[in-house]
């Protein structure tokens, strides 16, 4: 995303391209702020990186499982 200066004002493309860039990015952000939040997930726990990415994924899978079953309606 670009930045807006005092200096350097942005275009009109610009703008559009951080609008899409936004409304995606909202989308990734949401999980790690949420997991932040509720699952203590401020450091890794674990030493290596591959452990460290799994154990992301099964929070991911988790995150997705939760947030599914609450816009299905179903608990």
């Amino acid at each position: 995303m670009r930045k807006d200066t005092s200096t350097a004002k942005l275009t009109e493309y610009e703008k559009e391209r951080n609008k899409k860039i936004s409304k995606k990015r909202y989308i990734v952000e949401q999980y790690f702020g949420l997991s932040h939040l509720h699952d203590r997930a401020k450091r890794a726990k674990f030493t290596t990186i591959i452990k460290n990415t799994i154990d992301a994924m099964f929070r991911q899978f988790a995150f997705n499982l939760k947030r599914s079953s609450n816009l299905l309606g179903t608990t």
